[in-house]
């Protein structure tokens, strides 16, 4: 815990915290309103929107049914892995802001696409009486697809405000010490319970290529990440890789894929692989499913024998400390 005192502000301050979102059912129609929210929003998906929206009307006549049973098999007895995480981590947030500050600081929680929604979080936060707002997009690294969406919709949520909040906006912390060494102790905590493995591949949702090209920050803040927690680990160039993960469609995204990097390895004689996916604060479908059961297939099947998927951070002290340090710095 650090000793750096903070005065309470003047202004009554509030914390938005907010994540991509959920479908709120694992079922073929809640998945299709949420993929349609989702799957519409030009930040995600730039493709000229008569064409797009050709497309879109096919994906959402085929994609509901399967995406429906990739969340059923990972969905939890209290709902979405993604949603329960995500409230743990806004009830463990305030009372840890409470326990350091020594005054209370309001925290909301939204979702991009789905529910909470963002006018529903930022109502929440104007009933305490909040004037100024810290958000805090719990995504690591900056994208235009994740955390500039996050600033349209909250633009948009607030456009109707009579009162206009005062604005801190949190735009990344993929290099941040508390967060690289967050990550760092969830690895070695790994290790001592599973063992370490040949390789650590560090496993990032992926863009497409175009996006990079255009000056999107998000791949190299994803590779710095990458080479500060191989750093922080002591590991050797040949011990670790970072790749991209979950790629849509035909257009080239950005290398390397991480199912072909561990198809290579598996078949290149690498017997054990750990896994973890530095871009995802709350485990989820991507990470659970995708990650952890998938990408394990084609490792196996390739000829890989052991391997094991490091969780997210979630809610874990050293993630909530972190956020509490973030939002020190800001108050």
């Amino acid at each position: 815990m650090s000793d750096t005192s903070v005065q309470k502000p003047i202004k009554k301050t509030g914390v938005l915290l907010v994540n991509l979102g959920t479908p709120s059912e694992p079922t073929p129609a809640a998945v299709k309103r949420y993929l349609k929210e989702f799957l519409s929003d030009v930040r995600v998906v730039d493709t000229p929107r008569l064409i797009w929206w050709f497309i879109l009307k096919v994906i959402l006549l085929i994609r509901p049914k399967p995406v429906a049973k990739a969340y059923q098999s990972i969905w939890w007895k209290d709902g979405s892995p993604l949603m329960v995480i995500s409230r743990r981590q806004q009830a463990a947030l305030q009372t840890a802001l409470k326990n350091e500050l020594g005054f209370d600081v309001p925290v909301a929680l939204a979702m991009t696409y789905g529910e909470p929604s963002m006018e529903q979080a930022a109502l929440e936060l104007r009933k305490e009486n909040v004037e100024s707002i810290i958000v805090l997009p719990l995504y690591p690294q900056n994208s235009s697809s994740t955390t500039a969406a996050v600033f349209d919709r909250l633009a948009k949520a607030l456009k109707p405000c009579p009162h206009m909040p005062e604005l801190t906006f949190i735009s990344n912390y993929h290099d941040h010490p508390d967060y690289i060494l967050a990550l760092a102790n969830s690895v070695k905590q790994h290790w001592l319970e599973h063992g370490k493995a040949e390789k650590l591949l560090m496993s990032f949702h992926g863009i497409p290529q175009s996006y990079e090209d255009k000056g999107d920050p998000y791949p190299s803040q994803c590779r710095e990440t990458a080479h500060l927690l191989a750093s922080q680990l002591g590991l050797k160039d040949d011990e670790w890789q970072s790749a991209f993960q979950s790629r849509f469609g035909r257009a080239e995204w950005v290398k390397p894929y991480t199912d072909a990097t561990l198809k290579e390895w598996g078949a290149a004689g690498v017997k054990s692989v750990n896994v973890i996916s530095p871009a995802f604060a709350a485990d989820c479908l991507e990470t659970l499913e995708e990650l952890k059961e998938e990408n394990r297939e084609y490792f196996e099947e390739a000829g890989g024998k052991e391997y094991s998927y490091v969780t997210a951070l979630n809610d874990n002290p050293d993630h909530i400390q972190m956020m509490v340090n973030l939002i020190k710095a800001k108050l």
